[in-house]
């Protein structure tokens, strides 16, 4: 963990949560804590102060990002990997100073910091293990009792799990954040644009 005035370019890449409310703090007023996940999960609950811009979104507007971008950038999902695909579509930008809060809100929470909680509603990541868990498990009792080709459903699910893993993304997450469950009102790219240059001139 860092001290009270170390700079944000001594950091690591992964940083601690505990680091990031000392970057919150001065010298560094202008730290961007820039969540990743969706308008739904921000929603249900989030950093105070941070700015909601999904994933599916980042990678189309990184480029406004980095121009309007005052400080460093902390990216923050629900355990870090959206977190992890966020810096690597910043780095393709140029981004000077990004960092990844090991361990998300879920790490946040722990460290009983304060939150800004909305109407809860399940996390991404929950959806993909719950779908998935039902899938399985349609294959698998398909397969057994109805009829034997539906256990292929089954092993396409493992399948896509393991390249899930070997990939680090998760297509079955990308598709569920484009459901109407996961889009919240609260995500105004332009609007998150615009009031980051309004810092950066100020």
């Amino acid at each position: 963990m860092t001290t009270p005035g170390t700079e944000s370019t001594d950091l690591p890449t992964i940083i601690t949560v505990q680091d990031v409310t000392l970057l919150q703090q001065n010298p560094n007023p202008d730290v961007l804590v820039l969540d990743v996940r969706s308008s739904a999960e921000f929603e249900s609950v989030h950093i105070p102060g941070s700015y909601n811009v999904p994933l599916d979104l980042l990678t189309e507007h990184a480029a406004q990002l980095a121009s309007v971008a005052g400080g460093p950038i902390v990216l923050v999902c629900q355990s870090g990997t959206r977190a992890r695909q966020a810096e690597q579509a910043l780095n393709r930008s140029d981004f000077p100073r990004v960092h990844i809060m090991d361990g998300g809100i879920n790490a946040w929470d722990r460290a009983m910091l304060p939150l800004n909680r909305g109407q809860e509603r399940w996390g991404l990541e929950r959806q993909v293990r719950g779908l998935s868990g039902l899938l399985v498990m349609i294959g698998a009792l398909g397969g057994l009792l109805v009829r034997r080709p539906l256990g292929v459903l089954a092993a396409a699910v493992g399948g896509g799990l393991a390249l899930s893993a070997i990939t680090n993304s998760c297509g079955m997450a990308l598709l569920l954040a484009k459901l109407p469950y996961n889009r919240g009102a609260t995500c105004d790219i332009q609007g998150v644009l615009n009031q980051l240059a309004r810092q950066k001139g100020a």
